[in-house]
């Protein structure tokens, strides 16, 4: 497969009156946390404000990370999670998890907290009608990592996912350690066999298995299937996912089992097959009350590589024993898990499998359903920001033009979409429509279009001293 190396940035698709207006915010990559409106006009910018995601709260208000753990030490470790105001002062700081005294650095208090985070009076940190997140009261749930020795697991020393609730305090009201429940994740025993033997060990403080790479985590909500009386998805309970593992589960808040999953197996009943198999998911979720689909799951499935398992051609020794190289977006009916809707290459319009790989982000991702039924998709390998509509047409685009200094590449990691009137600071922007460039034709400055009736020969010739691409007289060329 092959990537043009030149392409344009900042939004290249903008239908205003198919759109779910607002503003977007996502990181800069290592400069911060960017917020940008419909037409890609930079309107604010929180320099230094990590996201691991950021996420944007009613009044300017936006939570993120000031703070990384050495990574000779810890893997995606954010020493801290902040709340910060318009104008980029903290306002709320919790940083009490663990305290770390790594070798060379000065011994300090970290929340460890990575991937995601939740604060109170919203179940999944995008905008929901009528659950509005709390900005100046309210505990909220991290997503962190605790390092601990499990023998049901592995003899070796790993790097597990921990679910805490904190309150505006900062007091530690309630802890879910992974590991624990090691024994209901329905491993087989092959998989048990990998685990054992190489928990997806790395390389940071001097080797520590990341066995389970939980990415998202958010509570259910108010939903549907609770009101009708099924105790599995009571408003409290976590929904989270494994990207490692290819798990998606929820677990009881109170008293921390699991109270339903998928995976991760996707060949044991019917329903799981005719759903397929999920590998290396992101940012699963329940869609919440007031928006179209509520109760459905959500979830950015990847492909790329993941699982334990049998011994296959790709994966010798069975980690990351299933494979796949497109990726999907996946809205299914929790109960019946039935597909409801979907976005795949084949949606994109791709012709499957030689161009599957052109909608494929093997890491990071997500998916947010919005105010008008439309989804806004994050493609996060290539920084590539897609809002669809329920029948697939791409009614707004945005290619993120910041690169990372050490890994070269234009990453997003999760954005969102927020309504203009959470952002009282400044007026609400004009908006212009962008239509879609016609990239049969169009050519950057100081190369033209030739067409030759004669010939029918398709070539690059040099044309008045320029370069110019010579297309056969056709109606495509048309």
């Amino acid at each position: 497969m092959s990537y043009p190396s030149v392409y344009p940035t900042g939004v290249t698709v903008f239908k205003p009156e198919k759109c779910s207006s607002g503003y977007t915010i996502f990181q800069a990559r290592e400069q911060g946390a960017m917020l940008i409106d419909m037409n890609g006009t930079e309107v604010n910018f929180w320099k230094g404000l990590h996201g691991f995601p950021n996420k944007i709260l009613p009044g300017g208000y936006v939570m993120g990370h000031l703070g990384l753990r050495n990574n000779a030490y810890g893997m995606q470790d954010q020493t801290d999670l902040v709340q910060v105001d318009w104008d980029g002062n903290v306002v709320w700081k919790f940083d009490q998890y663990e305290y770390i005294e790594d070798p060379g650095e000065k011994p300090q208090w970290m929340a460890r907290v990575h991937h995601d985070y939740q604060r109170e009076g919203n179940p999944v940190g995008y905008y929901a009608p009528g659950l509005d997140p709390k900005v100046t009261e309210g505990n909220t749930l991290l997503l962190c990592h605790k390092n601990l020795t499990n023998p049901k697991v592995s003899d070796k020393r790993l790097l597990d996912d921990s679910i805490i609730e904190v309150n505006w305090a900062g007091e530690i009201v309630w802890e879910w350690i992974c590991s624990e429940h090691f024994d209901e994740l329905n491993f087989s025993e092959a998989a048990k066999n990998i685990l054992c033997r190489d928990p997806n060990m790395r390389a940071a403080g001097g080797g520590m298995g990341d066995w389970m790479h939980i990415n998202s985590m958010s509570v259910l909500g108010p939903n549907k299937w609770y009101d009708a009386g099924d105790e599995r998805f009571h408003p409290d309970n976590i929904i989270w996912d494994s990207r490692e593992a290819n798990i998606m589960a929820i677990i009881s808040k109170k008293t921390g089992k699991i109270v339903w999953q998928i995976g991760p197996e996707y060949d044991t009943s019917p329903e799981l097959k005719k759903l397929g198999w999920l590998v290396g998911m992101h940012h699963a979720h329940m869609i919440p009350r007031g928006l179209a689909g509520e109760g459905n799951i959500l979830v950015f499935d990847n492909g790329g590589w993941a699982g334990y398992g049998l011994p296959n051609p790709m994966a010798p020794k069975g980690a990351k024993n299933v494979w796949r190289d497109y990726s999907r977006v996946l809205e299914f009916d929790p109960t019946t898990l039935k597909i409801v809707w979907q976005y795949t290459p084949a949606e994109a319009g791709l012709v499957m499998p030689a161009d599957s790989y052109r909608f494929y982000s093997p890491f990071i991702s997500g998916a947010q359903r919005l105010e008008n039924g439309n989804t806004l998709i994050t493609e996060g390998s290539g920084g590539r920001l897609i809002e669809v509509t329920p029948q697939h047409e791409i009614v707004w685009e945005f290619i993120s033009p910041y690169w990372g200094a050490h890994m070269k590449m234009n990453m997003v990691y999760r954005a969102y979409r927020v309504p203009y009137d959470w952002v009282p600071q400044i007026p609400t922007p004009v908006e212009t429509a962008i239509q879609p460039i016609n990239v049969k034709t169009f050519r950057v400055p100081g190369a033209s279009i030739v067409r030759s009736k004669e010939s029918k020969v398709e070539g690059v010739m040099p044309y008045q001293g320029t370069t110019a691409l010579c297309i056969a007289d056709d109606e495509e060329a048309k």
